[in-house]
């Protein structure tokens, strides 16, 4: 059976459910704002350098947020289906990335340009909520990978990654997650084999 095609009326309707109250008016300016974009796998969405001028929802795929040090690739953040992801600093500042972020498998995502979607803020009580919620979730979800890899223990980082992120566990490639959650592959493998047993 052929998935049906998503609009960008669904995927308004869709952050309106998950973000803010909208009205009928308001649904057709998000909608309005909304740029769709496909990625195939390996696919960059952003590359280092590029400035990141949109927030993207990911309607259905996998993607990855990585950067650089001392030649080795680090990755800040795994997304799935119904996730939101940025580089903040970038957005806010205007100026170029030093993130990157590759679709690990087939994406679909829809673009809310910043400028865009801070215009209609000014005139929209409810799209500002939006924005605003879209925004705590992204530095929540932040802290909350800080906090892991800052305070648990290795075992403890992959039960928490299992309980919060159970799709990326799955199907994202192990040393993508080991390295998410700084550890060595080797490491993981151990982790996954105790938690497994318990």
């Amino acid at each position: 059976m052929k998935e049906a095609a998503t609009t960008t009326r669904d995927i308004a309707r869709e952050l309106a459910r998950k973000y803010s109250t909208m009205t009928y008016e308001e649904l057709d300016t998000l909608e309005s704002i909304l740029v769709p974009m496909k990625f195939a796998k390996g696919e960059m969405i952003l590359k280092e350098g590029d400035v990141c001028d949109c927030i993207y929802y990911v309607e259905r795929g996998l993607v990855r947020q990585f950067y650089y040090k001392n030649n080795k690739e680090l990755t800040e953040h795994l997304g799935e289906d119904h996730t939101i992801f940025m580089c903040i600093e970038s957005l806010f500042k205007e100026e170029p990335t030093r993130l990157q972020v590759e679709a690990l498998e087939p994406t679909l995502v829809f673009a809310l340009p910043k400028k865009r979607l801070e215009e209609e803020a000014m005139r929209n009580i409810n799209i500002q909520m939006l924005y605003r919620k879209i925004l705590e979730e992204s530095l929540i979800i932040s802290q909350v990978h800080a906090d892991l890899v800052r305070f648990e223990s290795a075992q403890n980082r992959y039960k928490k990654m299992c309980e919060l992120n159970p799709q990326v566990v799955l199907r994202a490639p192990l040393n993508y997650i080991a390295n998410y959650l700084q550890m060595s592959p080797e490491t993981l493998s151990r982790v996954r084999a105790a938690v497994l047993n318990e």
